[in-house]
């Protein structure tokens, strides 16, 4: 027995040249009668454990959300992920081995300000001291497909809506839903569908008198807030198709979301500058804040304690909330040093593959869309991780994150375009960073959305059309 289970270092390492042999090891013809059994079973299982990354991934998994898609993801990497990402550079929350950096005047890209202590910005910036930044100016229409990123590739058109006659401004998916899905238009028209076979238009949802601009689920999707450039704020009872509540503004409401933990608070930006925090129940404005620029998207984290707000210049605020009784203070704000267009979407992830932490995702009508990685533990301060330029859009087209992906890969974004393509992009590329396109819109792209079972993404242009497109299985 000493023979077999004092083997030399050199020996445990060689790979089983004959597995016949340790088969028969495994299962010896008399098992309870000899006596080397217990040891040989043993030396394997020891093997075992040490070839098996089980217990690596036990140790290793950080995902601070927990959730079911970060997870799968995770465990689906391959084993010798860390190694090859770290023979050129070593990985870091701020600085991944996949990460291209590009010194340089763009590598300094938003100023911070911050309203709370300095104390707590040093913190950050030493657990984020690395930052890498690119950009492209090359247009949409120019840009070559190299290949087709085999996680994003589809099968085709799911099904087509196109019951509106104007523009779609805004689709999303209900909560936690693969099938519920909703889109406003210029025209003031909210429609409620199901995208399954057959799909169906449940609702047709009808009472501003002007654009939606934006509107946003319940978390039990029984209800739609909706905001509209006709300073009005709705909310929809969707089983019954009524307004249930009419909130009056005096400007333009802009943007709108429920409280992911309170559903009976939500906030609307609007181009009075403000945030409001409305109680759902009575209707009334309970809290507000006043900022430098008209608040033009907004997002929030997975607790409920932040929101993400992007204004009509380019700059990002966090904003502290009061789970409980509404009450909202800012805590940062990220200024461009060049961008002053209007921010059309803020994207918040509990979880990104390659930052190790939550993330966000800011699209400018300018063209340029920014990857921030976000320090939940002081208050929510943004770091830029990198940058991507677009061509300027007419439209306020919107972006969005692509399902998590294995830890090989890179960080994937799709958005529209004003030449009726939807494009995908991997924003930790420094070239060629456009992996796949869909054609098949007649008019420029504005919204895109997916489902919760990644394998739909749902996308709208300015013609009124809404197509779903079916994504294709991968193993």
């Amino acid at each position: 027995m000493e023979e077999k289970g004092e083997e030399s270092e050199a020996e445990r390492e060689k790979p089983a040249r004959d597995p016949e042999f340790w088969s028969c090891l495994l299962q010896p013809p008399i098992a309870h009668n000899d006596p080397d059994y217990v040891g040989i079973r043993r030396l394997l299982l020891h093997r075992k454990a040490r070839s098996s990354p089980a217990i690596d991934h036990r140790k290793e998994w950080r995902c601070n959300g927990k959730g079911y898609v970060a997870y799968r993801n995770f465990i689906r990497r391959p084993r010798n992920w860390e190694s090859s990402a770290n023979q050129s550079q070593p990985s870091t929350p701020g600085h991944s081995g996949r990460w291209a950096s590009s010194p340089g005047p763009q590598s300094i890209l938003f100023e911070a300000d911050s309203w709370s202590s300095s104390r707590d910005l040093r913190s950050s910036s030493q657990a984020f001291s690395h930052r890498a930044s690119f950009s492209s100016s090359i247009s949409d229409a120019d840009r070559q497909v190299r290949f087709v990123e085999p996680a994003y590739s589809f099968v085709g058109m799911h099904c087509i809506f196109d019951n509106c006659k104007a523009s779609v401004t805004i689709l999303k998916f209900g909560h936690m839903s693969s099938d519920l899905l909703a889109y406003g238009a210029s025209d003031g028209n909210l429609t409620i569908c199901h995208v399954s076979d057959p799909p169906s238009i449940l609702q047709q949802l009808r009472g501003h008198s002007k654009a939606i601009t934006d509107f946003d689920f319940s978390s039990n999707n029984q209800y739609i807030a909706s905001s509209s450039m006709d300073k009005t704020v709705r909310v929809w009872e969707i089983s019954k198709g009524h307004c249930i509540r009419v909130i009056y503004g005096v400007s333009s409401q802009l943007s709108i979301r429920f409280h992911p933990v309170n559903n009976n608070l939500f906030s609307v930006g609007n181009t009075n500058k403000e945030i409001n925090v409305i109680n759902f129940s009575t209707g009334r404005v309970i809290n507000k804040l006043l900022f430098e620029n008209e608040i033009t998207a907004m997002d929030n984290d997975h607790t409920g304690q932040l929101i993400f707000a992007g204004d009509g210049q380019g700059c990002v605020y966090t904003v502290s909330v009061n789970s409980h009784t509404g009450s909202i203070s800012r805590s940062h704000r990220n200024r461009s040093s060049w961008s002053k267009s209007p921010i059309t979407t803020v994207q918040y992830r509990t979880f990104s593959l390659v930052a190790r932490g939550p993330v966000l995702l800011t699209c400018v009508q300018d063209g340029n869309i920014y990857f921030f990685s976000v320090a939940l533990e002081v208050k929510g301060y943004l770091t830029l991780l990198c940058a991507l330029k677009l061509a300027p859009r007419v439209h306020s087209i919107r972006a969005s994150f692509c399902p998590l992906l294995s830890l090989e890969k890179g960080e994937f974004i799709v958005s529209g375009s004003e030449d009726s393509n939807v494009y995908f992009y991997d924003l930790t590329r420094p070239k060629h960073t456009c992996v796949n396109k869909l054609q098949g819109h007649g008019s420029s792209v504005i919204g895109v959305a997916w489902n919760h079972g990644e394998n739909l993404l749902a996308s709208s242009d300015s013609d009124g059309t809404v197509i779903v497109w079916k994504r294709a299985k991968t193993t």
